[in-house]
């Protein structure tokens, strides 16, 4: 049995099979999820987890080496961009539009879904 960090094993398989600059997706519970990229649904309920709650817990146990959130989150939900920033202070964040985000999300190796009700509370990482 596992000690602590992530406990879902899918989530634990996507980490160890993500290679270096590969892309990851945290999405919130509307975000239009590509046909064909695995999917990990995690939403239990509105506003559970979060997409701050799954970046923390990945964050604790996986290089990353810079994120990609949209301008759209900075407008509409700019506490959440910031707690984001205080969760990944040593991470750099590039900004793009909200089409640019689902546009480059066809590249990634998963997306992750959460219960998030944030408007545009997305982030993808890009891995180190």
């Amino acid at each position: 049995m596992k000690r602590g960090g992530i406990l879902n094993p899918t989530l634990n398989r996507i980490l160890a099979e993500t290679g270096h600059t590969d892309l990851l997706t945290i999405c919130d519970r509307g975000f239009p999820v590509p046909m064909g990229i695995e999917r990990l649904d995690l939403a239990l309920t509105d506003g559970i987890p979060t997409v701050l709650d799954t970046v923390r817990a990945i964050y604790g146990e996986f290089l990353i080496d810079s994120v990609i959130v949209t301008e759209e989150m900075r407008q509409a939900s700019p506490e959440r961009y910031r707690e984001l920033t205080e969760a990944l202070p040593d991470v750099a964040f590039r900004i793009v539009s909200h089409q640019q985000f689902k546009d480059i999300c066809v590249e990634s190796r998963a997306v992750i879904r959460t219960g998030d009700t944030i408007p545009y509370a997305n982030i993808m990482i890009v891995s180190g």
